[in-house]
């Protein structure tokens, strides 16, 4: 890591954003990122307004040998996004937005929020699978994934996605699509930031204006019939309907845990849409329906209040095998024994479009059918710190005879999948000599890294 960052003159006069150092006003502010558990103090923190500037900044730690953070919209948990002692390049001021309604496109900077993004889409009736917390940047989501509401219709995020702009580790502006680099393409595909800076991204988008979205949740004593009824509902429902399961605290009395299924219904016929979500409305005598018709980048904001910026995050991922009885006493035992009130358990149908993509059409290998589990571990005092990450590992642990060997790129902390080959299962041979070819010297190693010095790789045609 390096101590300080020299920045040539010739640099400082081309560069169009902020060259940010810890003497800077804004230094403090602008290091800081969603996850309050990241308290990390880059050399120079290089605040890029266009693609010239990136290319500079890439150069710049390239050259000067210091690690290289990327940070988009700043909400990764692991907070990979800041470099401690190195360079610190951030989007977050490359805001532009174009979406073409005849072709149904969306073409968006890296530093917009899918907030921004769905907000221009729906101008236009138009929407793409995107995150469920509408502050989330919209690049680091979609490299590693892309859950999102639409993903039962239309697939995850990089299953819409079209095209990438990106700022190699050796300074140059590549375009990866389906016709030009298509092994970047299929690595950037859920290969993360491994390949270099992604500065915007091409969408596929669809016509999606109202949707029927919402919460029903019932008390935790129920959660036995509500897991059953939610296995029966997730397994017979149409590609339209994406419903998560969640334990949670309610927020007006904590002491009372509760579960919910939660609801997006993006198809376009308001009968059907009521048809379908009637078994989940009438099922039991539910504490809270919430469920209703609403502009789909609404349904994006319904979990906003859950992560505020700020506080204090550890999550751990994992896939389950089944939605069995035995997951669901230790889920519920570890809501009821939860040491934070806003913490909790989430889980996300991975059924329809999801899982009818091959395993090896995108660096993204989790298309088996089967259902994601993200454990959140959320607080706000710093003195808890160790009892609540205690709290998310324990269960983990617990659950671990169910889990199946997958994780979520995009949920994993820190400490978890830095050596990531289960993360990309059969994948990841095919994603090392990608690496080797972009970026050999491990340039951008600030992530949940594919390391160019594995050994037993095959060469890519």
């Amino acid at each position: 890591m390096s101590s300080a960052i020299e920045v040539p003159d010739q640099v400082r006069a081309s560069f169009t954003g902020d060259l940010i150092d810890p003497a800077d006003p804004a230094y403090d502010e602008t290091r800081r990122v969603h996850n309050g558990l990241i308290d990390k103090r880059p050399a120079l923190i290089a605040r890029c307004r266009t693609v010239p500037d990136v290319v500079d900044a890439v150069n710049l730690g390239r050259q000067q040998a210091a690690e290289i953070s990327v940070r988009g919209g700043g909400h990764g948990v692991a907070g990979l996004a800041v470099t401690d002692g190195g360079l610190m390049i951030d989007l977050a001021p490359m805001k532009g937005i174009r979406v073409d309604p005849v072709r149904r496109t969306v073409w968006a900077q890296a530093g917009v929020t899918w907030k921004e993004l769905n907000r221009a889409a729906a101008g236009h009736g138009l929407a793409t699978t995107g995150g469920v917390v509408s502050s989330t940047g919209i690049a680091g989501l979609t490299l590693g994934g892309g859950e999102g509401w639409l993903m039962g219709k239309y697939g995850l995020t990089i299953d819409n996605l079209r095209a990438v702009e990106l700022v190699t580790a050796a300074g140059e502006i590549v375009t990866a699509s389906a016709d030009e680099n298509q092994d970047l393409f299929w690595a950037l595909r859920g290969g993360s930031g491994n390949f270099g800076v992604a500065t915007s991204f091409e969408y596929q988008a669809h016509p999606v204006s109202t949707v029927y979205g919402g919460m029903v949740a019932q008390p935790v004593a129920r959660a036995r019939e509500a897991f059953a009824f939610y296995r029966e509902l997730t397994q017979a429902a149409p590609d339209e309907l994406t419903v998560y399961f969640n334990f949670f605290a309610d927020p007006d009395a904590p002491d009372r845990k509760l579960t919910a299924m939660v609801a997006c219904h993006c198809g376009d016929d308001p009968a059907a849409a009521e048809k379908d979500l009637k078994p989940l409305r009438d099922f039991g005598a539910p504490a809270a329906d919430l469920i209703q018709p609403m502009p789909y980048p609404v349904m994006n904001t319904l979990s906003d209040a859950g992560y505020p910026r700020g506080a204090f995050n550890y999550w751990k991922s994992a896939f389950l095998n089944e939605l069995s009885d035995g997951a669901l006493e230790i889920m519920v035992q570890a809501i009821q024994r939860c040491p934070s009130p806003m913490s909790g358990l989430g889980i996300v149908p991975y059924l329809g479009a999801v899982a009818r993509v091959d395993a090896a059409a995108t660096a993204f290998a989790h298309r088996a059918p089967g259902y994601s589990l993200l454990i959140v571990s959320q607080w706000l005092d710093p003195a808890d710190t160790d009892p609540n990450i205690a709290w998310a590992k324990e269960t983990y642990e617990a659950l671990h005879p169910h889990l199946a060997v997958r994780q979520y790129l995009n949920n994993l902390p820190a400490d978890d999948g830095r050596i990531a080959r289960g993360l990309w299962g059969a994948n990841y041979e095919r994603l090392v000599a990608i690496k080797r070819r972009y970026d050999p010297d491990n340039t951008f190693r600030l992530n949940h890294n594919i390391d160019p010095a594995w050994p037993g790789t095959t060469a890519v045609s």
